[in-house]
């Protein structure tokens, strides 16, 4: 994308673009080398060019190698005057929750550009080659320096690596990438195999892969920003503030508190951030247009269909729960019956009910039992095995009860079973559940349960079905 640009060294400029509403950002930043903090760059619409290469007179404090289990600073970061260092103590001090609440209805241009204000070169933007690139063109649109790193967790799409290349070169900035310990993924590996996640989770291979280059990374930083959001996970993601103390990761003072963590698109619906990319010319993945929405590793990542939350692209043959690999287990709390809550700076709030038709008949474990010993029922019944934070189980909440009401007196009885906490190893064990939702038809002249197989959960399928078995 070609950008014309007006640099001014007047420690205040506007920044506005019709993707997001206009605000005038004040800062006063010291000097870095020849380079103020202050030079800033004023963007319209009129001067933008949908084409070409991004280009830039602020040069981003990218650092192009990676030592000694952590980032290293830049040149150019020995040289932050002693008001720099003035300036992170009282940071560290700040009440997060407050500077949160005083946020939320920020833009995320603005979010972003108070991040990068207070942390300076002690922070970095995490990129996973998605739709997270919208976090690097808010942080160029500042026209503070800024630095983005990367886990390249030697199992990626192709596509990505090409995007990552794609993404330096449009705006003139290095990636500083993490890599996973050499001797642990050969151990995983040849005790394993190459897809033992398939068989005994995600989480081992993520924790060698993803999580502690991670953890390396981020104890080289004060700060780190993430493209979080509210509605890419209802189980887990649904309260996240648009800043936090990182309730997991330590960052380079050591200690519980010495890490922050920025969501400036915490509060962004989905489609918004691709109308902004659109908008903005971003490059992005390409596989976004082969159906591909949340992108991880190649063999743990597929395309979702129409209907489908986007993170069911992501370790389908396990548990909604689980689908954090790590990078945010922060968010997922158990609570004392085994139940997920969502977990937001240490609180915790529990989950309500969901499939709450009045058509919808609620089975406990002992008639579920019943329904099992039936060999001739009355009525064929069709059963949701669920659990209320998973997130596909919530959005398939209201095909199944439109299913319901339509079912209504049919001859076809319409329930749910909870099949988390205790009920779980029961439900693996007699219900075949692998993950949730898992659907079951119980015919009326057969005592087996018949699964659903497809991920289609929308009412057509689910009634075409239905009728082939019952």
């Amino acid at each position: 994308m070609a950008l014309a640009i007006n640099v001014s060294s007047s420690s205040s400029s506007a920044i506005s673009t019709s993707s997001f509403p206009s605000s005038e950002l004040k800062v006063s930043a010291p000097r870095i080398g020849s380079l103020r903090l202050s030079d800033r760059v004023n963007v319209s619409t009129a001067s933008l060019s949908l084409s070409g290469k991004r280009s830039s007179s602020v040069k981003p404090l990218n650092v192009q190698s990676i030592a000694k289990e952590s980032f290293v600073p830049s040149q150019a970061a020995s040289m932050v005057t002693s008001e720099v260092t003035e300036k992170l103590d009282v940071v560290e001090m700040e009440d997060f929750e407050e500077l949160a609440k005083s946020l939320e209805t920020a833009s995320p241009l603005e979010i972003m550009d108070k991040a990068l204000e207070k942390f300076g070169n002690d922070i970095a933007i995490a990129f996973s080659g998605a739709e997270d690139v919208a976090l690097i063109e808010y942080a160029y649109l500042t026209g503070r320096p800024y630095r983005v790193f990367s886990l390249d967790t030697g199992r990626l799409n192709p596509e990505t690596y090409r995007l990552f290349d794609t993404v330096e070169k449009h705006y003139g900035i290095r990636i500083e990438y993490m890599f996973p310990d050499a001797v642990e993924v050969q151990a995983l590996v040849r005790n394993k195999g190459l897809f033992s996640f398939y068989e005994d989770g995600h989480q081992e291979c993520c924790r060698i892969r993803k999580v502690r280059p991670l953890r390396r990374a981020l104890k080289g930083l004060r700060a780190w920003i993430t493209g979080q959001r509210k509605d890419q996970s209802p189980g887990t993601r649904s309260e996240i503030p648009v800043v936090q103390v990182d309730p997991v990761f330590e960052g380079l003072d050591g200690g519980a508190g010495s890490l922050v963590k920025w969501n400036p698109v915490a509060n962004v619906e989905g489609n918004d951030v691709w109308n902004f990319l659109r908008t903005m010319d971003v490059p992005v993945n390409t596989l976004h247009a082969a159906g591909y929405v949340s992108i991880g590793c190649e063999p743990c990542t597929r395309a979702v269909l129409p209907g489908q939350h986007e993170r069911e692209g992501r370790w389908w043959w396990e548990d909604a729960k689980a689908k954090e690999c790590g990078l945010h287990k922060g968010n997922i709390k158990e609570s004392s019956n085994g139940n997920a809550t969502a977990n937001v700076n240490g609180t915790s709030s529990t989950v309500a009910d969901i499939f709450k038709s009045e058509n919808v008949v609620s089975l406990s474990r002992q008639g579920i039992e019943n329904l099992m010993k039936l060999e001739n029922r009355k009525e064929a019944w069709i059963v949701v095995l669920y659990a209320p934070w998973c997130p596909f189980c919530q959005a398939m909440e209201a095909s199944f009860d439109e299913l319901a009401d339509k079912l209504g007196g049919s001859g076809v009885k319409v329930a749910k079973f909870r099949a988390d906490g205790d009920q779980k190893e029961f439900a693996k064990r007699e219900l075949q559940l692998g993950s949730f939702p898992t659907i079951l038809v119980f015919p009326k002249n057969s005592s087996r349960p018949i699964k659903y197989p497809s991920e289609k959960r929308d009412v057509d399928s689910l009634t075409s079905f239905l009728n082939l078995v019952r």
